[in-house]
């Protein structure tokens, strides 16, 4: 077991290099398009969602990240974010799937030694693996001890993204000796390892979220990718980057929800205003009330969208300094993205709740479906609140402190 103080060496740029982010963003309209066919019988029928899987594995996006040299799609981390989002507005729920996929796949780039990243990112690639789960600290805490060559990890965590269809869980786990919480993997398959769909969430059905146990299951000092440490003497700024990195998928996910449920109630408003349905407010389209609320959603969407693609910039800033990214760099990256997913919480709220307004009496039709996107938001906003960040840019503003190391749960 290595641990890393600072992001893996990538691949050759030759090995990295794929098919290139216009391609990508077209494979992922298209699967987009595919996901809405059907979104709302799908959330309400809240299945565990093996064929959406499928659906990722079959157009490539599932090994978007890997390098291309081992079979992956050679991508980067702005068009895996803006795949994320393409999706969001389709499906919110399969969107937190993929995003949470990407991070955990990709994390052995923060976390791990690069021989070792290297030989994840290739596994990645080569099996075309769903991954589940979440970095995020928990208590009680998963234990990870000593046994013989490799390790044991015991302990239960709820409430955890994509496990009912993944093919590995990447979890936060404590080590028994020192208490230091390290990035440990672990096949589904593996004995002792139990998953319950248990979530029973009134949003974000589709996530695959549920319960794993672990009852000592053996994993492999390949299966230990590193320290999740805040430690300053552990983890570089480099490595830290994991958690703006991973917390900017929230921001699309949010953005991409709202673009989703305003395009929906404006193509709705067009059709009903065009077939005369009672249930549309008077002289919609055409409403004064109704335009300016259009107005006030679009101007909320698109500053949110602004200030997203500041942090998305600042981001790929950091990723290129690589090793000589300082902490402060790193503070001020970490604080933008903060701004970024506190402006896309009130633009994702607002949105979901006032698109009901705009629409009418017709959005409370379960047919039509507009009410899962108050739920996914509101279900995400649950587990991920943006009243944590606003707390972390005032104190940065006011007393100049670091933000905490937060990963996604």
């Amino acid at each position: 077991m290595g641990v890393a103080t600072a992001p893996a060496v990538p691949a050759p740029e030759s090995e990295r290099v794929g098919p290139g982010r216009e391609h990508w963003l077209r494979v992922a309209r298209e699967t987009a398009d595919d996901l809405a066919t059907d979104a709302t019988a799908r959330d309400q029928a809240g299945k565990a969602p093996f064929d959406e899987v499928s659906r990722l594995r079959e157009a490539g996006l599932l090994t978007l990240l890997a390098p291309a040299g081992a079979g992956g799609g050679g991508a980067d981390w702005p068009t895996a974010y803006a795949v994320v989002r393409e999706i969001a507005a389709a499906d919110s729920s399969i969107a937190q799937l993929l995003g949470s996929h990407y991070f955990l796949s990709g994390g052995a780039r923060f976390f791990a030694e690069p021989a070792l990243a290297d030989r994840v990112e290739r596994r990645t690639a080569a099996e075309g693996s769903c991954w589940g789960g979440g970095f995020a600290h928990r208590e009680p805490p998963l234990t990870l001890t000593r046994s013989g060559e490799g390790y044991t990890v015991s302990g239960r965590q709820s409430h955890t993204t994509g496990v009912l269809v993944a093919d590995r869980v990447a979890v936060r786990a404590m080590r028994g000796d020192t208490g230091e919480p390290l990035a440990v993997v672990v096949d589904t398959t593996r004995p002792g390892v139990r998953i319950d769909d248990d979530a029973d969430t009134f949003g974000q059905r589709l996530a695959g979220g549920g319960t794993v146990e672990f009852d000592a299951v053996r994993v492999t000092g390949d299966d230990v990718l590193g320290s999740l440490s805040a430690d300053e003497d552990i983890l570089s700024p480099p490595a830290a980057l994991a958690s703006p990195v991973g917390r900017l998928l929230a921001v699309q996910l949010r953005l991409g929800i709202a673009e989703g449920v305003l395009a929906e109630a404006r193509e709705y408003s067009r059709a009903g205003h065009a077939a005369r349905q009672p249930a549309w407010p008077v002289e919609a389209p055409g409403d004064p009330h109704a335009l300016t609320m259009y107005g006030e959603l679009t101007v909320l969407t698109r500053s949110a969208s602004a200030l997203g693609a500041q942090a998305l910039d600042a981001v790929g800033e950091g990723l290129a300094r690589g090793a000589k990214l300082s902490y402060d760099e790193y503070a001020e990256i970490s604080v933008l993205v903060a701004m970024a997913e506190a402006a896309a919480a009130d633009a994702v709220r607002e949105s979901t709740t006032r698109a009901l307004d705009i629409v009418g009496a017709a959005s409370a039709s379960a047919r039509l479906g507009f009410d899962r996107f108050w739920r996914n938001a509101r279900t995400h906003a649950l587990h991920a609140p943006g009243a944590h960040r606003l707390r972390d840019v005032g104190d940065f503003v006011l007393n100049g402190a670091h933000p905490p190391f937060v990963l996604p749960s």
